[in-house]
């Protein structure tokens, strides 16, 4: 059922019909059991061409449902894609007719959705009719284009209970956010039946959505397999040449030049050894050789195949449109999505001729493994979780960045990272100081990027021959000159001079370093060049020390926010919900100046009703950063002007990373003020950031980087420092100057496409994919003596460490039940 107060958005489910009216009728009774609202559940039935007496019954027994009916069979995926262009809802839900939901079938899913707006589509669990045996906990793919469910047919107690990403969901029980489905284009209807699923999950991921198992979302299928109605043979054709399809569209060309040959020989291989027949009987050396002494019988299954081969080539104009515009739009390699495809190498068969076959093609052409991979460690200080400050969030989108690129990347956090977070790439907790934890992964990375102190915390990355980027975005040492402002003197040059010490540190034995501003670059320039890492080494084929230190600012989604619940207006006691809101997005620190924009939002209110102003964070994240003084003296300071609660509203704690839109798409303006210093010489405030996502027009005070872009942009009203006056008029003109709000948004829609994290982010993604050791420090290294590191060997998919692997991987996900029953099948085999 929906939360409280949350409107249930309109699931569409569509069902195919074909010549099981039984069937269908059933499953749809059973969907007036789920726990959804009614009114927000359609029921679409697609009368497939049955040919029969379906259309009427459905249409007298199912009064309440939408009825589209085809004249002809256009298949499961024909039919389908029928469905959802006569429904409606926000999700797209597909129910086999033979198939009955759980009655939290479509409350859990949409669960999923909202949990994450990367999830674009949710595969459910699919359960035998009577919940005893698996159809459905995940998905696999063999190299050869094969798709296949891992653990069909196991017991279903203890087996697929968690949650995660894959490849592809099955069509008998899954969903689809209706934009992406239709953006995808549907199903492909070439396939008629079998593997479209397989291709639509492999083409939403290559798209950059996640497809989530959901294993609350659960199914149960009665498998009136529609093969049966057709026979074996042509079952066999549609599987042999949709393989052949899906690998086509969806592989890099490089990985395509290597499978398909191979993929086209087994396919030959495993009709003529199923079929038993003898390939060397038209050698003209063979005893069997005179055609003319008998008439030599072909099975179906074997022409199956050939056809199947046929069929593919006289699609493939077709095909290489489509794979033309899925390469061209794809936004993650065959590296990264290989991680989703399971045991690749999946035989699929046990006949001797067959398998001998199978080995001589995978030992022949490079198919079991993806093109090499670049392994990454990237590590933050910062909890990682539904509460998420900047560093978190920056290091975040590099691990997803570069995890669609097709890397192995492990994220790691030395505060805290909280149980149940999901993410395209590892995550794990190390401490700080825990060397022996962290050495395992070290060794395990070609590439380090790193914020903070993450180098003085550990002994293997300060010695480390990895490659190391060092990620400098925030100036740690003049931050603290105003953060350690109100402590002793001593306490605040200890501060200053540990946070100068570590930075000096990260600046002498990093290969690359990346800044948020062109202001922080000059600034580190310098910093190097004292260091003595401006030298002819570094400088000798990188005139511009482009490869030394890049431009990577802090970026954005490039998705816009969506309002999905009332956070502020009409819900917070005090704020209208007609009244004008300021937000101060992010938290409250010492080099900020609320006082100044509290004294001028009070003497705002006095002569226009309405304005209020929200302070959206106070209370960090992360436990080590304590509530600052400023806090505790903003309050104070409301409350002496009469405003606090009235005027001025203060959240207690930090807004959960995933609901800062519902605040922001509430508020009609974004403030950040703060004192002529330093630190605003050199800052980056990333509140900014969110202001350009959610097109807010904004006050800011001059001094940084992003009042210049405010001023030159026409982006909203820059002020001096410490002038309530002027503050006080330019608030008045952003919530209330109709024309110049216009003007604000239209501008903030051209400028933040520059802020996406997918171009912000660039610099790293380039240096990772063609990555290099700094000259200087190959230099240092080699007059040292010290040798360079080489890649390690990948092993083989096959022999003993393939089926030591093997057994590992059932163990972890099935029990020691399933790797005994695996390991009789494969003696029996033998």
């Amino acid at each position: 059922m929906a939360d409280a107060g949350v409107e249930a958005p309109l699931v569409s489910v569509v069902l195919v019909n074909f010549r099981g009216a039984d069937d269908t009728i059933e499953a749809v009774r059973h969907l007036a059991e789920v726990d959804w609202p009614a009114s927000s559940l359609e029921i679409v039935v697609v009368e497939n061409g049955s040919g029969d007496d379906s259309a009427a019954r459905l249409r007298t027994e199912l009064p309440g449902v939408t009825l589209v009916e085809s004249p002809d069979n256009l298949g499961f995926a024909g039919g389908c894609n029928l469905g959802v262009k006569a429904s409606r809802g926000e999700f797209v839900a597909f129910l086999n007719s033979d198939a009955k939901p759980d009655p939290k079938w479509v409350s859990a899913a949409v669960e999923a959705f909202r949990a994450d707006a990367g999830i674009a589509a949710v595969a459910s669990r699919v359960l035998d009719w009577n919940g005893e045996t698996v159809d459905y906990v995940g998905s696999a793919l063999t190299w050869f284009g094969k798709g296949y469910k891992p653990f069909v047919g196991d017991a279903a107690s203890g087996v697929g209970l968690d949650a995660k990403d894959v490849l592809f969901g099955t069509g008998s029980a899954m969903f689809v956010r209706r934009d992406a489905y239709l953006e995808l284009g549907g199903f492909d209807e070439r396939f008629f039946m079998f593997y479209e699923d397989v291709d639509f999950g492999w083409r939403l991921n290559l798209s950059g959505r996640r497809f989530r198992y959901e294993p609350s979302s659960i199914a149960y299928h009665r498998h009136h397999a529609a093969a049966d109605k057709f026979g074996s043979h042509r079952e066999r054709y549609f599987l042999e040449r949709n393989a052949l399809f899906a690998l086509y569209k969806n592989l890099e060309q490089q990985t395509l030049d290597a499978i398909l040959p191979a993929a086209l020989s087994l396919a030959i291989r495993r009709s003529v050894a199923e079929a038993g027949l003898d390939s060397t009987s038209y050698d003209y050396r063979s005893a069997a050789h005179d055609e003319r002494e008998r008439q030599e019988p072909v099975s179906r299954e074997v022409v199956a195949t050939v056809y199947a081969i046929d069929q593919f080539v006289e699609q493939l104009p077709g095909l290489t449109r489509d794979r033309d515009a899925i390469q061209a739009s794809r936004r993650i390699s065959d590296r990264a999505v290989w991680s989703l495809f399971g045991r690749v190498d999946a035989v699929a068969a046990d006949d001797k001729s067959y398998l001998a076959g199978y080995r001589s093609l995978v030992e022949a052409f490079p198919v079991l493994e993806p093109a090499p991979q670049r392994t990454v460690l990237i590590i933050t200080g910062d909890p990682i979780g539904v509460k998420m400050a900047g560093p978190a969030i920056r290091a975040w989108n590099m691990a997803a960045a570069l995890a669609e690129r097709g890397h192995a990347v492990t994220l790691i956090t030395l505060a805290r990272l909280e149980t149940g977070v999901s993410a395209p790439f590892e995550l794990k907790h190390v401490r700080a100081g825990d060397n022996r934890a962290f050495e395992p992964l070290e060794q395990w990375a070609d590439i380090v990027v790193f914020q903070g102190h993450a180098m003085a915390a550990f002994d293997a990355l300060q010695h480390t021959s990895k490659i190391v980027v060092a990620d400098i975005y925030d100036p740690m040492h003049l931050e603290q000159l105003e953060q350690g402002r109100e402590l002793p003197a001593a306490t605040w040059d200890k501060q200053v001079a540990d946070a100068t010490r570590v930075l000096n540190q990260q600046l002498a034995k990093a290969d690359f370093f990346l800044c948020a501003s062109d202001r922080q670059r000059l600034f580190y320039l310098g910093q190097l060049s004292a260091l003595g890492r401006i030298n002819p080494a570094n400088y000798h084929d990188d005139p511009d020390l482009e490869r030394l230190i890049a431009l990577a600012p802090f970026g954005l989604d490039s998705t816009a926010p969506r309002h999905e619940r009332q956070v502020l207006k009409g819900v917070l006691p005090g704020i209208g919900e007609q009244d004008k809101v300021l937000l101060w997005g992010g938290g409250l620190y010492n080099w900020f100046d609320p006082k100044s924009l509290i004294r001028a939002v009070a003497a705002l209110a006095e002569r226009r009703d309405g304005v209020r102003l929200f302070f959206q964070g106070t209370k960090h994240p992360h436990p080590g950063v304590p509530e600052m003084a400023i806090v505790r003296e903003s309050r104070a300071l409301a409350a002496e002007l009469g405003v606090l609660d009235r005027a001025v509203f203060f959240n207690d704690s930090w807004v959960d990373f995933a609901d800062r839109q519902n605040y922001l798409t509430e508020a009609d303006a974004g403030v950040s003020t703060h004192f002529a210093h330093v630190e605003t010489t050199f800052s980056f405030r990333t509140r900014i950031l969110d202001y350009l996502w959610a097109e807010l027009p904004m006050v800011v005070t001059d001094g940084d980087s992003f009042a210049d872009l405010v001023r030159s942009e026409e982006l909203g009203v820059v002020v001096p420092a410490d002038d309530v006056g002027a503050l006080t008029e330019a608030l008045e003109r952003i919530l209330f100057d109709d024309e110049l709000i216009a003007r604000s948004r239209e501008n903030i829609r051209r400028v933040r496409e520059r802020f996406f994290w997918s171009n912000t982010l660039e610099p790293l993604v380039r240096f990772v994919a063609d990555p290099r050791r700094a000259p200087d420090l190959v230099e240092q290294r080699m007059a040292a003596g010290e040798a360079p590191t080489e890649r390690r060997r990948t092993k083989k998919a096959y022999g003993l460490a393939h089926n030591v692997s093997l057994a590992m991987h059932h163990l972890r996900h099935g029990g020691p039940r399933v790797v005994v029953r695996k390991v009789l099948a494969r003696l029996r085999s033998r």
